[in-house]
C-alpha cells in the first residue's frame, strides 16, 4: 500500500526560496569566532549558490535590466578599485566584501523573496535576532559583563564582543526600524501589537549599546517612517516611547546618568570632544587628505591603512581600546576612517563614490515612489515602510560608521530588502495598478 504526498500549500510553497534568507540572521545571535568571520558570512555565500540553482532549474530571467543596471553599478568602481589596490590579496579581499554587501547577496535576494509574506518572514527574523542580541545585552549591563565603558564592563554589545561594538546596535536597530515599520503596516491587528511591543522592548538596549551613531541614524529613520504613516499614528507612536523612555530611566533609573552623558555628548563633539572624537574627525581629515591626492580612482580597495599615517596629525591616537564582555584588554588599530562615504572615495575615488551611490539612490528613489503609491489606500505598507527604513538607517549610519565585522552580513540582507520592494515587478511586490484590481488586492492583503 502506498502513501500519496500531499502537495504543500501554495502559500508554504511560496515561502520556501525564502527560508535560507531567514536563517542568515538566525545565524548572526551565534557567538563570533576569534577570527571574526561566521557561520553566517558563509551561508550568505550559499544563498547565492542556492538562488543561481534555482534559477537554472526554473528557467527564469536573473533580474529585469532596471535591476541589473542599479544593482550592478557598483561594479564599476570596485574593479578599477581592485586593479589599483597596493596587493593582489587585498584587492581581491576587498572586491569580495563589497561584492557580498552591496551586489551579490541583495540580488539573491531580491530573487529568491516571491511575495510579501515572504518580504516579512525575513523582516520579522530582523526583529528576532534584535530580541536576541538585546536581551544578551540587557543581561550584560545588569550583570557588568559587557564591554568596557568608562571603566565599567557594562556596555551591551550582545555576542558580537568588544572587537565589534556596534554589531549588537546595528542588530537592534535595524530589527527597531523593522518593527515600526510592521506597526504601523496595514497588516492585522495581532501583528501590528506584537511588532509595537518588540519595537518598545529594543529602545532599551539600544540605550545600553551608548552607540550615538545608531541613536542618531534610528531617531531619523523611526521620525521618517511615523511622518509617512499619518500624523495620528506618529503622535500615538510617539507618546507610547516617551513613556517608556520615562519608566526605563527615569522609574528605574536604568543607566541615566550615563546616557544623559552620553546624550550630552553629541551635542559637545565640536566643543569638548573625547578621544574618540578627537580621533574620528581626525581620521575623517586623513581620508580626505588622501582623496585629494588620488581624486579619480582612489588609492585601491583596503589602501586606507597603508596612507593614513602619512596624511594624519599628531592628534591621531595610535589605536581604540577594547576590553570586557570576556575578551582580554587590547588595542584595536583604526583601520578606516568610520565613515563609509570618506572610505568609498578615498579608495575607490569619485568613480567609486558615484558609482555606489548612485546606486543606493536609485533605490531610494523607487523604494519611495512605491511607498506613496501605496501610502493612502494600497496594500504592502508596511514592507515599503519596512525597506525605506532600512535604507534610511543604513545611509545615515554610513556617516559614522562602514562596513566590516560579523554585522555586515545583516547589512547585506537589509539591502536585499531594500532591493526586492524597489525593483521587484509590481505582481511580485502585489502593488495595486487601479481599478477594481486595487480593491481586491487590499482586501486579499487584510
Amino acid at each position: 500500500m502506498s502513501l500519496a504526498l500531499t502537495p504543500l500549500p501554495p502559500r508554504v510553497v511560496a515561502l520556501t526560496p525564502a527560508l535560507p534568507v531567514v536563517a542568515v540572521p538566525a545565524l548572526l545571535a551565534l557567538p563570533r569566532t576569534p577570527d571574526g568571520a561566521g557561520p553566517a558570512d558563509v551561508l550568505s555565500g550559499l544563498v547565492v549558490v542556492y538562488c543561481v540553482i534555482r534559477l537554472l532549474r526554473e528557467r527564469r530571467r536573473p533580474l529585469s535590466p532596471a535591476a541589473a543596471v542599479v544593482l550592478g553599478l557598483p561594479v564599476v568602481g570596485l574593479a578599477v578599485a581592485a586593479m589599483g589596490a597596493f596587493s593582489s590579496q587585498a584587492g581581491l579581499t576587498g572586491l569580495g566584501r563589497y561584492l557580498q554587501t552591496f551586489v551579490l547577496v541583495p540580488a539573491a535576494v531580491l530573487l529568491l523573496l516571491r511575495d510579501r509574506a515572504g518580504f516579512r518572514m525575513v523582516a520579522w527574523s530582523f526583529v528576532g535576532l534584535g530580541l536576541c542580541q538585546g536581551a544578551v545585552g540587557v543581561h550584560q549591563f545588569v550583570t557588568r559583563t559587557g564591554a568596557s565603558y568608562q571603566g565599567a564592563n557594562i556596555r551591551a554589545v550582545g555576542t558580537f564582543g568588544p572587537q565589534d561594538v556596534m554589531g549588537m546596535a546595528t542588530a537592534v536597530s535595524l530589527g527597531l526600524v523593522c518593527a515600526v515599520g510592521i506597526a504601523l503596516g496595514r497588516v492585522s491587528a495581532r501583528q501590528r501589537v506584537i511588532a509595537a511591543g518588540c519595537a518598545l522592548v529594543l529602545l532599551l538596549p539600544l540605550a545600553l549599546s551608548f552607540s550615538r551613531g545608531a541613536w542618531i541614524a534610528t531617531v531619523l529613520t523611526c521620525t521618517m517612517q511615523l511622518v509617512l504613516a499619518g500624523w495620528r499614528r506618529a503622535l500615538k507612536v510617539v507618546a507610547a516611547a516617551v513613556a517608556s523612555g520615562v519608566i526605563l530611566v527615569g522609574g528605574f533609573g536604568v543607566g541615566s546618568a550615563l546616557l544623559q552623558q552620553r546624550i550630552d555628548s553629541i551635542a559637545q563633539v565640536a566643543d569638548t570632544p573625547d578621544q574618540s572624537v578627537v580621533d574620528r574627525y581626525t581620521l575623517w581629515a586623513s581620508a580626505t587628505d588622501i582623496w585629494r591626492g588620488h581624486p579619480l580612482t582612489g588609492v585601491g580597495l583596503k589602501g586606507f591603512p597603508e596612507y593614513r599615517d602619512g596624511h594624519a596629525t599628531l592628534a591621531l591616537s595610535s589605536g581604540s581600546e577594547t576590553d570586557g564582555a570576556g575578551v582580554a584588554y587590547q588595542r584595536q588599530p583604526l583601520l578606516s576612517p568610520h565613515n563609509m562615504y570618506l572610505l568609498v572615495l578615498s579608495e575607490q575615488g569619485l568613480v567609486g563614490l558615484l558609482a555606489l551611490a548612485g546606486s543606493w539612490l536609485a533605490l531610494l528613489v523607487c523604494g519611495v515612489r512605491r511607498l506613496l503609491r501605496v501610502r493612502v489606500r494600497g496594500p504592502g505598507l508596511d514592507c515599503g515602510l519596512v525597506a525605506c527604513g532600512l535604507l534610511v538607517w543604513l545611509l545615515t549610519d554610513f556617516m559614522y560608521g562602514d562596513i566590516g565585522g560579523p554585522s555586515t552580513v545583516l547589512i547585506a540582507v537589509g539591502m536585499g530588502l531594500v532591493a526586492w520592494w524597489a525593483l521587484a515587478g509590481d505582481a511580485r511586490a502585489g502593488l495595486p495598478r487601479g481599478g477594481a484590481r486595487e480593491r481586491a488586492e487590499e482586501a486579499m492583503a487584510r
